[in-house]
């Protein structure tokens, strides 16, 4: 019998994230990260770190801001050297964005993601050079909308959902300090599954999703999200959302208990009557180089990725 569906790579891709302009991982160890932020130097917990530092104390006592965590859901408190200003611009390539000290430990982006940004926007540039007119992507859990910058840039009509109203006032704040506030993205706030099963009723399509969703979330009127409860559905969902002629879904999950084979295997399902390929792996930071083991990476989430 004839395979049908997509091709499922045997091995794990590691989507490595380097340092660029406004970010660079300058060391980790003994459960921290030692980064740079644009002007600011950063210290935040990252128990992946088994290591040890490799810089000396004086670069780690030196940051400017360090974060210290009251619970285990990455909630805590940010002890600052100096007084840090609130918002700071930073950029990745066409993306404009502001440096934020949130209080759940990341500076209101994942730079680990840029790796995905460059796929991103190398998917939406062949669509339209394939003749694709402003193909429609559909950013779920967007959060502070980078990923959807990146992709209005490179030429894609952009639907950006997140149930944070704050969330979306900041990615419009982005939009508009990337002179990106005239291309077509239209910012809803709205639980990510009401919004797709609203559109899988009315027939609507995407060339496009991106599917980010957290291990645990509450939607603007309460909605519930558990991650292994619910992202099956949704990922099903999803499928009947992409068009004859999509280009990619991606899938992208924080959890310590799921991996990039298990994602994988979901698209696979949820894909079964479409050709193309499957990828699937880690997402991770990449140190800087400064000893002569060479940089070492720090992993920080799953993905999987079908593109036709």
């Amino acid at each position: 019998m004839a395979k049908t569906g997509p091709n499922v790579a045997d091995a794990p891709t590691a989507m490595r994230t380097l340092g660029w302009g406004d970010y660079a991982l300058l060391d980790s160890g003994a459960g921290r990260k030692l980064e740079r932020y644009g002007p600011y130097t950063v210290v935040r917990p990252e128990p992946q770190c088994l290591w040890t530092p490799r810089l000396p104390v004086s670069a780690w006592e030196g940051a400017d801001a360090v974060f210290e965590p009251t619970d285990e859901d990455e909630a805590g408190r940010w002890r600052f050297k100096g007084r840090p200003k609130e918002s700071w611009p930073l950029a990745w390539g066409p993306a404009k964005f502001h440096g934020r000290f949130t209080n759940f430990r990341h500076l209101a982006f994942f730079p680990e993601q840029a790796a995905n940004w460059a796929w991103l926007e190398g998917q939406v540039r062949r669509a339209v050079a394939s003749g694709q007119v402003q193909p429609r992507v559909l950013n779920l859990f967007g959060y502070t909308g980078v990923a959807s910058l990146v992709m209005a840039a490179a030429g894609a009509a952009v639907t950006h959902v997140d149930a944070s109203k704050k969330a979306v006032a900041w990615a419009r704040e982005n939009a508009e300090l990337a002179g990106l506030a005239d291309r077509p993205i239209r910012w809803i706030t709205e639980d990510a599954r009401k919004y797709v099963q609203r559109e899988v009723r009315r027939g609507s399509t995407y060339d496009g999703i991106i599917l980010d969703p957290p291990k645990y979330g509450r939607g603007p009127g309460g909605e519930v999200w558990r991650l292994f409860d619910d992202l099956p559905e949704l990922a099903a969902l999803c499928g009947q959302l992409l068009s004859q002629n999509a280009a990619f879904l991606v899938l992208n999950a924080y959890a310590e208990r799921i991996s990039g084979a298990a994602l994988s295997g979901l698209l696979a399902e949820v894909l079964k009557d479409r050709a193309g390929t499957i990828e699937w792996g880690e997402l991770a930071l990449v140190e800087e180089a400064g000893a002569k083991e060479g940089p070492r990476q720090v992993g920080m989430s799953f993905f999987a990725r079908w593109s036709r």
